[in-house]
């Protein structure tokens, strides 16, 4: 059975605890982890998030094949295995609905490959929490040469700078990265916004980021190392051809749907 879902502020003192607790206030921050064959990173993935910071977490398993949810089940956490798998977007669908279902005010999205660090979380809850943000973005690009000396292989670096100047352009924003997989978000704004309706696939995070621009929520970043590792899950070449090609599809949904040409519900409320 999964370890039962309790509050993990409690497990920690000090004067880091007193410090997040006055921060904090009474707002209860969730992490959700979408999961896929993580079995070798995830138990050192949750052993680093700040406690003091995060009230509950939730793993979805998509179906994995190598142990991750009986590993799961020993760790402080609650895990909801898919029946099948459903891909990445539909896996996020279900972390985002358990998350405000247990009435979460910020909601972080950590993968647990060990790609992002987990010790960063408080920095991308504090903008939100202070009311500056909606959406707080960890941008591996921030800091010039991180990503290539964290291991981001050069392919990746080039299509994700180029991805993200076409939809800067398109979205009239200025953000550094728009492909980073470390978010958080406020309860108003997945309350607000029609993610159910996005990709079932890895699309879905570039979907989601463009319903936040087009509906008018705040988008701050903060800077993150990049870390590649053979532990790491990596989407290769061909996939990542076919992401940027979606994700390209759906700036033109987007832009066809605010001339008033074809009306997608994508992009409605």
């Amino acid at each position: 059975m999964s370890v039962p879902p309790r509050t993990l502020a409690a497990e920690s003192g000090g004067e880091e605890a007193s410090t997040a607790r006055a921060e904090k206030g009474s707002a209860k921050v969730i992490v959700v982890m979408p999961a896929l064959n993580a079995a070798r990173t995830l138990a050192a993935t949750v052993s680093g998030i700040p406690r003091e910071w995060v009230d509950e977490i939730i793993l979805v398993d998509d179906g994995s094949r190598d142990g991750t949810v009986e590993l799961a089940r020993t760790l402080p956490l609650r895990v909801i295995p898919h029946p099948h798998n459903v891909g990445y977007g539909g896996n996020q669908k279900t972390c985002y609905l358990q998350a405000l279902g247990d009435e979460a005010d910020v909601v972080v999205m950590l993968h647990p490959d060990g790609q992002y660090e987990p010790t960063l979380i408080s920095e991308l809850v504090k903008p939100i929490l202070a009311g500056e943000a909606d959406l707080v973005l960890g941008s591996r690009l921030m800091e010039k040469g991180g990503a290539l000396a964290g291991g981001m292989p050069m392919y990746k670096y080039l299509a994700n700078r180029a991805l993200t100047t076409i939809e800067n352009r398109a979205l009239g924003t200025s953000l550094s990265e728009l492909h980073t997989g470390y978010r958080a978000y406020s309860r108003e704004l997945l309350m607000s916004i029609p993610f159910l309706r996005n990709s079932l696939d890895f699309s879905f995070d570039s979907e989601l980021l463009m319903q936040v621009v087009h509906f008018g929520f705040r988008i701050s970043e903060v800077p993150v190392r990049t870390i590649y590792s053979q532990e790491a899950s990596s989407v290769g070449p061909r996939a990542s051809t076919v992401y940027g090609l979606k994700t390209l599809g759906a700036l033109l949904r987007l832009e066809l749907h605010r001339r008033g040409l074809v009306r997608s519900r994508k992009f409605t409320a």
